[in-house]
Order: C-alpha cells, then sequence, then structure tokens
C-alpha cells in the first residue's frame, strides 16, 4: 500500500491513514474522533522528523525515490502501531529505528533486482584514459567495501549512532531521539570510530 506524504514529490497521508484505520487486521473499530486524534500525532510526528528520517534512509545508498518509500512505510506503520494502543514512548526512536530496518529491506531488494538485471560482465566500471586506472578503482572499492562490512557488522544502536553523527546531528540531540544517555552515545561512537580505525589502518 503506497503512503503519500507531504515533502517534495510527497503529499498529505490522511487518506493512508483512513485505509488503515478501515483495513487493520486485529484492531477494534475506533471513532472517526479518536481516528482523527491519531492522524494529527502522526502528522505531526512526520513534520518534525520527515527531513531527518529522508536523509537517514538515503545514509543507506538508495535512491531518493526508494527512501521516499521507506518514510511511507515508516509512517503508516506508525499509525497502526499508535491505533492498537502500544507504547508511546520515545516514538522519534521507533521511527529511526523503523527507518533503518526498512532502508536495510530496501537495499537489499534493490541489490537483488539489480543482480537479476544486469550480467556480470555489463556491470564492470568504465575507466576513462585520464583518470585512475583499474587498479585504483580496484582497491578504492574493496576499501569502501570494507568500510561497509565494518558498519554492517556493528549492533543495530552504534550503526544508528553513526549515522546519525555523520548526518551532523550532535551527541545530546543523538542522545534524545534514541532515547539513550549521552554516555551511551559516546562509548558507542567512540567503539565505531575505533573499528572504522583499526579497519583503515590494514
Amino acid at each position: 500500500m503506497l503512503l503519500i506524504l507531504s515533502m517534495a514529490g510527497l503529499s498529505n497521508p490522511i487518506s493512508l491513514f483512513r485505509t488503515a484505520a478501515q483495513s487493520a487486521p486485529g484492531v477494534e473499530a475506533v471513532s472517526s474522533q479518536d481516528t482523527a486524534a491519531l492522524q494529527a500525532e502522526v502528522l505531526a510526528l512526520f513534520d518534525d522528523l520527515r527531513d531527518r528520517l529522508l536523509r537517514y534512509s538515503l545514509s543507506f545508498g538508495i535512491a531518493r525515490h526508494d527512501a521516499e518509500d521507506v518514510l511511507q512505510e515508516c509512517f503508516l506503520a506508525l499509525f497502526r502501531h499508535l491505533q492498537a494502543g502500544r507504547s508511546r514512548e520515545n516514538l522519534s526512536g521507533w521511527a529511526f529505528r523503523t527507518t533503518h530496518n526498512l532502508s536495510l529491506k530496501r537495499r537489499a531488494s534493490v541489490h537483488a533486482e539489480y543482480r537479476a538485471a544486469v550480467p556480470e560482465e555489463t556491470a564492470q566500471i568504465q575507466v576513462c584514459d585520464d583518470g585512475p586506472g583499474p587498479e585504483e578503482h580496484v582497491l578504492f572499492s574493496e576499501r569502501q567495501e570494507r568500510l561497509r562490512a565494518v558498519v554492517r557488522a556493528l549492533p543495530e544502536t552504534d550503526q544508528m549512532c553513526l549515522r546519525l553523527r555523520a548526518d551532523g546531528m550532535r551527541y545530546r540531540e543523538i542522545a534524545g531521539t534514541l532515547g539513550i544517555s549521552l554516555g551511551s552515545v559516546a562509548a558507542s561512537l567512540a567503539r565505531s570510530f575505533e573499528r572504522l580505525q583499526r579497519m583503515d589502518a590494514r
């Protein structure tokens, strides 16, 4: 189900919330007043978080339209989460974790589709005569893949702290977003930077 959001190329999600309110399995019918209150709550969170969540999703290397789809799924899931009467504690952290997991799934799906559609021999990098040679490209690609592997191997919270820091968030902002202590953010980033430095020194 496609959720339409109000940002560049995206419009208001209320019609989708209405559909979700009518079709969500295992959820008792709620009054139109309750549904309107949920819509308002989720829309307020959407307005507050959408730009940061979009940048966060894009940091996984997926295309913008895929990141926009991730946000659509995230806020529809958030609406259903609240509609089911589940916890409202640290909803911004919930949204970032959901975006994290959906972005990983979307990236895996896109890569699988690409590998199926593009034969290996046509996927080789074309190197210009005046640019870096094939050996430099190979070394750069190998280093980038090692870095990505280190990040993928980090615990989820460490990955999230690292990506949010790369997006320019201060330690205190990261702590507030994820609902963890400032000390936990500092320790998480220290661990991540140490692992990345060890890999880069090899």
